[in-house]
């Protein structure tokens, strides 16, 4: 895809009513970018249309503009149920070591139109302030700090790839079970990916099966703070306990309206 876009600074004043216009048209992508993990069979997704959202992943921003993102667009069956198999395993695995965690439906990733595997090479922390040969604890604080960065680089560009696809009329799930060196071991030599990168999240999209529902979303009050933080929006680690085992197998699962 041929990139003639060319910058032009916004038109109007800030805050205007067709800037406010624009806000809302965005809105509706954010709000209308609901999960889904099934997906409708026999689906064909435009070559087109996967150029269209990673086209939107590529404009995304990045610590010192490195742009530390791949992409595998993976279009063959086999691949994806290979894929699923893996994660049907990983999800067996979680219920066999009792981690009591709401495990989704990994077999649907098989049947997911779309499938995206997103992919980082972890030495672009080069690229961030760094202090390199050098073994000293303000070394390491420099190095956690540009992982964070590179990180924050990537989901950045994936987050923009979502809403892409949402604006395109596409139910999105965003796979990250992944971090652990097994899935990395697992999902390279499948996508010949090399040892040098790591496979960070996977995207899947297409038409949903069912009707997918809004999950809950926290109120605006409950997540600004002005000038300070709010201490009425700390939780204790009782607190945040509580929150996990009884709250969250609603929020991760259910309309906002089952959450209390």
């Amino acid at each position: 895809m041929k990139d003639n876009w060319q910058y032009a600074p916004p038109t109007g004043e800030p805050g205007d009513e067709e800037n406010i216009k624009r806000y809302q048209y965005f809105m509706d992508v954010i709000r209308h970018r609901v999960t889904t993990r099934a997906f409708k069979k026999n689906q064909t997704i435009p070559r087109q249309h996967f150029e269209l959202i990673l086209d939107a992943a590529r404009h995304a921003p990045s610590g010192a503009n490195a742009q530390p993102w791949h992409y595998i667009v993976v279009t063959e069956q086999q691949l994806k149920q290979n894929i699923a198999d893996y994660f049907v395993a990983e999800q067996r695995r979680r219920a066999k070591l009792k981690m009591k965690f709401p495990t989704p439906d990994y077999s649907g990733i098989a049947s997911a139109p779309g499938l995206i595997v997103v992919a980082t090479d972890f030495r672009w922390v080069r690229a961030f302030p760094v202090l390199k040969d050098d073994d000293s604890d303000l070394n390491k604080m420099y190095h956690e700090n540009a992982e964070r960065i590179l990180l924050q680089s990537v989901a950045a560009s994936t987050m923009s790839a979502h809403l892409a696809a949402a604006a395109l009329g596409y139910n999105v799930w965003w796979v990250t079970a992944i971090g652990q060196q097994e899935a990395q071991d697992a999902m390279k030599p499948l996508l010949g990916i090399p040892d040098e990168l790591s496979v960070i999240d996977i995207m899947c999209f297409g038409t949903a099966l069912k009707a997918p529902y809004k999950r809950y979303k926290r109120e605006l009050d409950d997540i600004i703070n002005w000038n300070k933080f709010d201490m009425s929006h700390y939780m204790t680690s009782e607190a945040l306990d509580d929150w996990i085992i009884n709250k969250r197998k609603h929020v991760m699962y259910r309309d906002e309206k089952n959450v209390d």
